[in-house]
């Protein structure tokens, strides 16, 4: 069932998309009904707001003119709309998450603002740990819900919101760097340093199908020794873009694995519970991510 949206907001997608057919295919409406209501806007406002041209629809001079206030308008509305949700579901208690340390560093202080604007009365706690301790706090009822990848257990039920690639990282000047890409035999045969079991299962799994057994000299629980090592040069690493963004690359290489693989990021509930709450942090997650989440998957 798609979500009615009134003229204003369509108009805003027209001018995002840059064309009647590609606005109703987004918004899952017909190009008819798309020009109609543009017919009407044009009408109610006494001006043409665009002008058709070979690949779609441009602005007019007017129409540019009144997009920020119709922007405004849009977004007063939508203000509206959730300080009236926030009336009817009265969001308040206390949410605890959990989450590892990337995600930590890259998305929780958004989340926390987020949650400070516009439900001041939620207090949240962030546990911070390994795949393996987040998935059992989620089970044991320790969290309310967690950032876990989608390797997940049976229990839980999981909401994908962002795909991050994994690369290989290595030391400045090593022979892989040469590379535009890196095979994951060519690095196992490298010595290595990397997460300790249970901290990151993605790259537990993919190890574990190599062709070649991977040579680890030191394993560790956080990524910041893990990086420290392999930028002096005692060995290389399989890592993820978003572990890079939150800890800094300087001194290090990253190149793509090939064949490529990702981690698929996402909030883990347990099957049994999950609060008004923490279905809010949901409904942001996916907000702020869109239309690049990942279709959804379940445990």
């Amino acid at each position: 069932m798609r979500e009615q949206k009134d003229r204003y907001e369509i108009f805003l997608k027209v001018c995002e998309t840059g064309s009647f057919s590609k606005a109703a295919q987004t918004l899952n409406y017909t190009q008819s009904g798309i020009s109609q209501m543009m017919a009407g806007l044009e009408e109610e406002l006494g001006v043409q707001l665009f002008a058709r041209v070979k690949r779609g629809v441009l602005l007019t001079d007017n129409g540019q003119k009144l997009t920020p206030y119709i922007q405004e308008m849009v977004n007063q509305k939508a203000q509206l709309r959730q300080a009236a949700f926030n009336i009817n579901h009265k969001i308040e208690g206390r949410l605890r998450i959990g989450s590892f340390s990337s995600v930590t560093v890259l998305w929780m202080p958004d989340v926390l603002h987020f949650f400070r604007t516009h439900y001041p009365r939620v207090e949240i706690q962030i546990l911070d740990g390994n795949y393996d301790e987040i998935r059992d706090w989620i089970i044991h009822g320790q969290v309310d819900c967690g950032f876990l990848s989608s390797i997940v257990e049976d229990e839980l039920q999981f909401y994908p919101l962002y795909d991050d690639p994994l690369c290989a990282v290595l030391p400045e000047g090593h022979p892989l760097a040469r590379r535009p890409q890196v095979t994951l035999p060519e690095l196992c045969r490298c010595p290595m340093v990397m997460e300790a079991p249970g901290c990151d299962n993605d790259i537990q799994h993919l190890l574990a199908r190599s062709p070649v057994q991977p040579d680890v000299l030191y394993s560790f629980r956080d990524d910041a020794p893990i990086m420290a090592f392999v930028r002096s040069g005692l060995g290389v690493t399989i890592s993820q873009e978003l572990v890079l963004r939150a800890f800094g690359a300087q001194g290090l290489e990253a190149r793509p694995l090939f064949p490529r693989v990702n981690r698929t990021i996402g909030l883990a509930f347990s099957r049994t519970a999950s609060s008004v709450v923490s279905r809010t942090l949901l409904q942001y997650l996916r907000e702020r991510f869109g239309e690049d989440a990942p279709p959804e998957r379940k445990g």
